[in-house]
């Protein structure tokens, strides 16, 4: 199979298109011939050297896939060889053939094409297990999102509007302010020229937001606690801006602030199943209705992963960038 490989460290070039053997499966996994793979910020970190990759996963880049079902043990999920299904994993994405776990496997949502589907699952997965689980994110609560035109702030900010929510996003222009706003967010704060911990505050009567979603981390996390409500949730999911911060834990006592975070590549699979069934039944109808849909910025054949790299680097984008394998 053709596949993209890193041969070391390094910037976007590293990636080189190499032939491989399709994977051997193991148990409770499926083969998927690769329609589509989507491009995440830690594949950018994987090829940095950044990101090691777990114990027994592949070591080419790429964690969601979407494309047909070609082999494996399909059991009683009610799958078939031939099904399109879109899936995470923990690596091997960038390839004409990828192995997934069958209980990290969806079916496509109701009108989506597999280029769609295949941005759906590191972000899906991710913010449904960090907001709605990790912070518990409760009905009549309002939510802050860092990087509102990233992939990941893109579905934050549209699953959590689709669910009754008030959203409230930081971007980096004025442009990408406006897209969040149309996403759904109530206002888009440029972070370059505002200060996002005033604005949410003057925008909430100095309550604050019940729940952020950080991908940030370094100098923002004591301004997240100064514009977090009365027993609010800070949820960390990246240190992009690094990962030291110095904090008033007084607030932290007096205001019974919750401050966690993760990492959802290391998860096994039991737990990754468990969010893929949340998903199924409480998110994925809500593309059959209209309420939420793909954004995705710009599709490279799979030869052109450097280039997309390169894009993904920039942060000139809003919503995801694919790799069109077949």
């Amino acid at each position: 199979m053709r596949a993209i490989e890193i041969t070391q460290p390094g910037k976007p070039e590293v990636l080189q298109l190499c032939e491989r053997p399709r994977p051997v499966l193991k148990a409770g996994e499926i083969l998927i011939r690769v329609h589509a793979a989507g491009i995440n910020r830690p594949d950018v970190l994987q090829r940095m050297g950044h990101y090691p990759v777990p114990p027994g996963a592949s070591d080419l880049p790429g964690l969601e896939v979407a494309g047909e079902i070609v082999d494996g043990d399909l059991g009683d999920s009610g799958f078939k060889r031939g099904d399109m299904v879109c899936a995470l994993v923990q690596g091997g994405g960038y390839a004409e053939y990828c192995a997934a776990p069958l209980e990290q496997c969806l079916p496509l949502p109701e009108g989506l094409s597999p280029l769609e589907a295949a941005t759906l699952p590191e972000t899906y997965f991710t913010v449904w297990s960090n907001v709605f689980d990790r912070a518990r994110l409760a009905a009549g609560e309002s939510l802050l999102v860092q990087g509102g035109s990233s992939g990941i702030g893109v579905t934050a900010i549209q699953l959590a509007t689709a669910l009754g929510h008030r959203v409230f996003a930081t971007a980096g222009s004025a442009d990408k302010c406006r897209a969040v706003e149309a996403l759904g967010a109530e206002r888009g704060i440029n972070y370059r020229n505002e200060d996002f911990a005033a604005v949410v505050k003057e925008l909430t009567n100095n309550k604050g937001v019940d729940v952020i979603l950080d991908m940030v981390a370094g100098d923002y996390v004591a301004r997240e606690v100064d514009c977090l409500a009365d027993d609010g949730r800070l949820v960390i999911i990246a240190l992009l801006g690094g990962a030291k911060a110095n904090l008033d834990m007084g607030q932290v006592l007096r205001r019974r602030l919750t401050l966690t975070g993760s990492t959802l590549r290391p998860r096994p699979v039991a737990f990754k199943a468990a969010i893929a069934r949340q998903l199924r039944e409480q998110v994925w109808p809500l593309f059959g209705q209209g309420k939420l849909k793909p954004v995705i910025h710009r599709i490279f054949p799979l030869e052109q992963a450097a280039e997309a790299h390169t894009l993904m680097e920039s942060s000139t984008h809003v919503g995801k960038i694919v790799l069109q394998v077949v």
